[in-house]
């Protein structure tokens, strides 16, 4: 099935029908492209990295009839030409509800294909999506750990009104030596950009290079407050703004956001391929 590709067509902030039958036409991918673009990002990327989903509402049936669950992670590389809308994705796994399945193996493996089709859709999967599925035994097994990193929320700033994402905000100490920290907050804000609803995470810097002022990173960090915009595109924007602004020679960025509907999203970008960081969530999450 071929959706339109905004997300104003998806079924975001409308009343909707719950399947209970497995159904992968319900995913609805959206296009990195446009608002990459709209970011300042032409062409391949300069940066690699994935987006962490974590499902906590994943259930179906064996085949004597019998409801089974577990918690999914579903790691969804950022090369892919698309997204998928998160609503739609938690219909599509509550499609799982009443549908039977042999074995916790067959589930994952139609989330795979079914992830993977979507996320490149009209071209050749060129990375399979990643899905782990933690069964009940193993669920005390899920940590719970905050961000680590000099924490930057500790400063006592003042903080003026600003429309949105604001990069002039960002300086760096060029005539210093460079360093190489980690920089973390729990002040990360934006909204969803159909619905409106907030989204509240916390956030990881990573760099090597010249020094981030902190106050005016906190700041920045805080601009996005009123923002309307994806997750993965709102860490997209702040790789972008902090490799122009402040020319780190190594940078990632790492967002946890709260979780609604069952779903949480955490993307993660980096200037250098490496293993993503596990999917280890915080309090709030």
């Amino acid at each position: 099935m071929t959706h339109p590709a905004t997300p104003l067509d998806s079924p975001l902030g409308k009343a909707t029908h719950y399947a209970d039958q497995y159904d992968p036409a319900l995913l609805f991918p959206i296009p990195r492209a446009p608002q990459r673009e709209r970011i300042g990002i032409a062409g391949q990327p300069r940066f690699f990295g994935a987006d962490l989903w974590t499902a906590f509402e994943l259930s179906w049936l064996n085949l004597r009839g019998k409801p089974q669950l577990a918690i999914a992670h579903i790691m969804v590389p950022c090369e892919s030409t698309h997204i998928v809308e998160s609503k739609s994705f938690k219909l599509y796994l509550g499609s799982f509800n009443g549908t039977r399945i042999a074995d916790a193996a067959e589930v994952r493996r139609r989330i795979q294909v079914d992830v993977s089709t979507a996320v490149w859709q009209g071209g050749p999967v060129q990375a399979s999506v990643g899905v782990r599925l933690i069964a009940p035994e193993d669920f005390d097994r899920e940590a719970v750990h905050e961000l680590d990193g000099l924490y930057l929320d500790r400063l006592d700033i003042e903080c003026e009104p600003v429309p949105g994402p604001t990069p002039d905000l960002l300086t760096a100490a060029f005539d210093e030596q460079p360093v190489e920290e980690t920089l973390t907050s729990r002040l990360l804000k934006s909204n969803c950009p159909v619905t409106g609803q907030p989204d509240w995470g916390s956030v990881q810097i990573r760099y090597a290079g010249p020094q981030i002022d902190q106050a005016g990173l906190l700041r920045y960090i805080i601009s996005f407050r009123n923002h309307d915009e994806f997750h993965e595109h709102c860490v997209e924007r702040m790789f972008s703004d902090l490799w122009a602004r402040c020319r780190p020679s190594k940078l990632s960025v790492y967002a946890r956001y709260t979780r609604r509907g069952g779903l949480d999203i955490n993307p993660w970008r980096t200037s250098h391929p490496g293993q993503p960081p596990s999917p280890v969530r915080t309090a709030r999450q």
